[in-house]
């Protein structure tokens, strides 16, 4: 049984027994009054009628008269007169009239009134004696009606109590179910925190939980932080910081081959020029210094853009990859006005050319940067500082203006999403659910993601766009019955509007909603942290399992989102790819599992190549995989 019901028992009985022997001891106490009452009345009246009849005429009719005239009056129950050997002389009696009165009441009470009598005396000889009842009926009536009015107002004065222990009860209850609510989301593995309540008992449980979640917090931040420590060791530059070569060109490569957002933007080449020669005039030190600021500069760039990345290609060049944004005009202008400050900051003379190009999923990363490379070492030979932008290797686009692609767009959204199936299993080669990418139909074919979703952002559609994925999501659990994944973009879970009609959709088919898994990029989560951790609470109750995709850099945050209560995490393929062979990224791999178990997270890999290698990952503590080289029908993992 709850506190709060033993609680509402104790108040209840402590009313009922107030009540109860309030109006027990009011009763008893006005029958003993009431039987004294009447008792002096019956002494009283035997003996003024005895008085009377002293004085009068002894004979028979007299007598007769007396007593019927005095018993008229409607005041006894019974009057009686006897000689002194016992035999009746006149006697008058009459029934009780209590027929307004409950008959259970009438035996609960039952007065026990002893008679009136006095002696009738005929001059100095005893006449007789004379027996007096008072009819004692109205006594019954006026102690039930004093009774209903006291059970009233002990009634009365009970609801009133009863609302006040409501009041207390509840001003009890709202710190508990806190307490009980934070107890729970800890048993989840939910580190959350809660304000103190005034009761004391309950500050110190409070306080102590405050401290537990506070704890794991900051250990989690430690370990997490130990991780990125190992991880950028391991992939970026230890001088400027930035991406190394092969991290970079492995995130290139995944961005090229993906089927969002990150498939279509901007990629740009800038180089140092004449390095050696910067370090014999400015000195090693200085020298790194400037590759520091260049790379600080295009970092600053790429988090303007939210999901762009930097790395060193080698000694000299730079490279920023900026993913969604096709702008290259824009680029050229956003590089020029950070570039040439920088390269006016030096005594000796700097020299940062640079070549900008359009990328999508068409283009080979080694024809890219091929091409990019040489309109560098062209830029370089124009002059200092200058940008030039590949024109020739523009991505081509389905549709010619704004107008078109809107058209287009609108009209595939109400044709309908189509969604792609890629399984996601887990340890044991069971299905968790499948990755469900959307295509639209533009030109007569499906298109990947990659292809739309620029001009989604770009002309506002992409609430629309998500709730079509959300919407064939549902129909597609209905007619297959099995868990499904699909994206969310930023811009939706920024929109309350969108958030108030994904909670609308979801529960009104709940059980369903327990089978869709959505997801967002893991930078764009971080990014719009408030927005993220509204919706998860706002979907929690409806049982749909939240979580984040290519998760690498961003897993340093994980502390942050420790109450969000995350179903699951998908490691991103740059930290994937070659793990058996790799002894850091390994480390990497099993304390990220490890950090994501100790929350209750599923730790799933992206971009798996082969069995071997999901083995290998599931050896390591990862709970699923994900990728090209895993098939919905593969044999357990271990």
């Amino acid at each position: 049984m709850s506190l709060i019901k033993q609680l509402w028992l104790i108040i209840a009985g402590l009313v009922l027994l107030s009540f109860g022997a309030s109006l027990l001891i009011g009763v008893t106490s006005s029958r003993a009054y009431i039987e004294q009452e009447v008792r002096i009345k019956n002494a009283d009246n035997a003996n003024a009628l005895a008085l009377t009849m002293s004085q009068m005429p002894k004979d028979e009719v007299t007598m007769e008269l007396l007593i019927a005239a005095q018993f008229d009056t409607g005041y006894y129950r019974r009057i009686e007169l006897r000689t002194p050997d016992g035999e009746l002389i006149e006697a008058r009696q009459a029934d009780e009239a209590i027929g307004d009165v409950p008959a259970w009441f009438v035996d609960w009470i039952d007065f026990e009134v002893a008679p009136g009598v006095a002696v009738v005396q005929d001059d100095w000889r005893q006449f007789g004696t004379l027996t007096v009842e008072s009819q004692h009926s109205y006594a019954y009536r006026s102690l039930w009606h004093g009774t209903l009015k006291l059970a009233g107002w002990f009634a009365l004065a009970g609801t009133l109590s009863l609302l006040l222990g409501g009041w207390l009860v509840r001003g009890i209850r709202r710190p508990l179910q806190r307490v009980v609510a934070q107890a729970r989301d800890i048993g989840m593995r939910r580190f959350t925190t809660s304000r103190l309540p005034r009761t004391r008992e309950l500050r110190e449980v409070v306080e102590a939980m405050n401290q537990l979640a506070a704890s794991v917090v900051e250990m989690l931040g430690r370990e997490s932080q130990q991780l990125d420590r190992l991880r950028r060791r391991l992939q970026h530059d230890e001088v400027t910081g930035a991406l190394n070569r092969q991290a970079f060109l492995d995130q290139l490569q995944i961005h090229l081959e993906s089927q969002d957002f990150r498939a279509h933007g901007s990629l740009a080449l800038i180089r140092v020029a004449r390095l050696e020669r910067l370090n014999e005039q400015l000195g090693h030190a200085a020298a790194d210094a400037l590759l520091r600021r260049l790379a600080e500069t295009l970092e600053q760039l790429a988090e303007i853009h939210g999901s762009g990345l930097v790395g060193r290609l080698n000694g000299s060049d730079f490279a920023v990859l900026l993913p969604g944004l096709d702008d290259t005009e824009y680029l050229h202008q956003a590089l020029l006005k950070r570039l040439r400050p920088l390269a006016d900051e030096h005594d000796a003379p700097v020299s940062l050319p640079g070549a900008i190009s359009a990328y999508a999923q068409s283009h080979h990363r080694d024809r890219l940067l091929a091409t990019l490379d040489g309109c560098l070492a062209s830029a370089e030979g124009h002059g200092p500082n200058q940008l030039a932008i590949v024109e020739r290797d523009r991505p081509s686009s389905l549709f010619t203006s704004h107008a078109e692609w809107r058209q287009a767009l609108q009209a595939a959204l109400q044709e309908g999403v189509y969604l792609a199936h890629y399984p996601v299993l887990d340890r044991d080669g069971r299905l968790l659910h499948f990755e469900c990418p959307s295509r639209l139909r533009l030109q007569q074919q499906w298109q990947p993601a990659g292809v739309f979703i620029p001009w989604i952002s770009r002309l506002g559609l992409d609430t629309q766009l998500d709730l079509a994925v959300v919407d064939a999501a549902l129909r597609d659990i209905a007619q297959r019955d099995q868990a499904v994944g699909v994206n969310l973009s930023a811009a939706s879970i920024r929109d309350a509007r969108f958030v108030l009609e994904l909670r609308s959709r979801l529960s009104n088919r709940p059980e369903i909603a327990r089978r869709l898994w959505l997801e967002l990029p893991g930078s764009l989560a971080i990014q719009e942290l408030a927005h993220f951790r509204s919706l998860c609470q706002t979907l929690r109750p409806l049982g749909c399992h939240m979580g984040l995709e290519h998760v690498g850099a961003e897993f340093t945050r994980i502390a942050d989102l420790h109450d969000l209560g995350l179903a699951y995490l998908k490691i991103d393929r740059s930290l994937v790819q070659g793990v058996r062979d790799a002894h850091e990224q390994q480390t990497i791999l099993r304390g990220m599992a490890t950090l994501c178990h100790s929350l209750g997270i599923l730790a799933i890999a992206e971009g798996v190549q082969s069995l071997d290698e999901a083995r290998a990952l599931i050896e390591l503590g990862v709970d699923g995989v994900t990728g090209p080289g895993v098939r919905h029908n593969d044999k357990p993992m271990l």
